[in-house]
């Protein structure tokens, strides 16, 4: 059995690691599920506090993955999300390099579609890369992005977390603004979209700090939109992700259908002791279908209910498949007898101390 955090979550294999924390395969014992979970130390309070702003953010969109739970314990706290297995576009790059343009337009549309939605709702992301857009486990078929990791996340009308000269983000996708230390603005994930989309089409990770367009792609179907996701004043840029997938749209895939590309399950096999449907020596109750006869052994009914044999005729339900109903054999008169025993003893001496009390209250 592995570490059980907070009581409802068991650590099952770890995932990954890195500087903030590691990701754990956890099963949730109340949900009866398995989660992927992000377990981070409480190092300072900036940190702790974008833990917390990052569980409280809720986006309900098909390609926006966000926590859905969390728990506290010691020095150490968890927070939990979908498990999404197809790995990230990151290791679709790594895996297939330059990607064919039917792929490139769907993914970059699917992020679009993520960012209007974040955007709605207020928040920059900050973060985009292809490290956090998740695959579903799609073979190779339509494949399905999922943008998450939303600890640096920042409401437009927050104040700022970062302390002074502090730049958040990870360098290479930042937009120029945002590298000088301008506040959140949703543009500056517009940016982060363009250098996904050059990425997705030439397989290479951009230049910094201003990154060079191949000339393949400045005049191809995608360059135009590329060049305005990407311009270095933001006053320049396209205005939001809505406005970009408008221009996406009207892009034919060019070309011919290119390499077979394949989003495989990434996740590791479970490791001993655990099944697809969480511990593999998991007893679980079955439903209870008998009848109780004199000596306290359930025979079987075949109607759904029991009935108390040489008691009455009178049924009862039958036990529910999740809650044991203990079955006790009748007591012999023997066993009754000092029961009684013991119970007259307190009705007499009860009865005495009362006698003497109400004696005390006349005198």
């Amino acid at each position: 059995m592995g570490e059980v955090f907070a009581g409802r979550y068991e650590l099952v294999d770890l995932l990954a690691e890195g500087g903030m924390g590691t990701v754990w395969r956890v099963w949730d014992s109340r949900d009866d599920a398995f989660r992927a979970a992000k377990v981070l130390k409480q190092s300072d309070s900036a940190s702790l506090l974008r833990f917390v702003r990052e569980t409280s953010w809720r986006i309900d969109h098909d390609h926006v993955v966000t926590p859905i739970g969390w728990a506290g314990e010691d020095d150490r706290v968890l927070f939990t999300m979908p498990l999404v297995r197809g790995g990230t576009v990151a290791m679709l790059i790594k895996d297939y390099g330059a990607l064919p343009p039917r792929w490139v337009i769907t993914l970059l549309d699917q992020l679009l579609q993520a960012l209007t939605a974040v955007h709605q709702v207020g928040l920059v992301h900050r973060d985009v890369k292809p490290g956090n857009l998740l695959l579903d486990a799609t073979g190779t078929g339509r494949p399905h992005l999922r943008l998450t990791d939303f600890g640096i996340a920042a409401a437009i009308d927050d104040p700022r977390l970062t302390r002074v000269g502090e730049v958040i983000g990870t360098p290479r996708y930042l937009a120029p603004e945002a590298t000088a230390g301008a506040d959140p603005d949703p543009r500056q994930d517009l940016y982060a979209a363009g250098l996904v989309a050059l990425e997705l089409i030439t397989g290479g990770s951009p230049s910094a700090p201003r990154p060079e367009l191949p000339d393949a792609v400045r005049h191809g179907p995608l360059g135009g939109l590329i060049t305005a996701l990407l311009a270095p004043d933001p006053a320049g840029r396209i205005g939001s992700a809505d406005q970009a997938r408008a221009v996406l749209a009207k892009i034919i895939p060019w070309g011919g259908p290119g390499a077979e590309v394949e989003v495989f399950d990434q996740l590791p096999p479970l490791p001993p002791g655990w099944g697809p449907d969480g511990p593999a020596t998991r007893v679980r109750p079955q439903p209870s279908t008998g009848v109780l006869s004199p000596t306290g052994v359930v025979a079987s009914t075949g109607t759904g209910s029991a009935s108390l044999a040489g008691r009455d005729s009178a049924t009862i339900p039958a036990a529910a498949p999740d809650r044991a109903v203990p079955v006790l054999p009748p007591a012999s008169g023997r066993g009754r007898r000092p029961v009684l025993r013991a119970v007259a003893f307190g009705l007499v001496a009860g009865g005495a101390i009362c006698l003497v009390a109400a004696i005390l209250l006349l005198l």
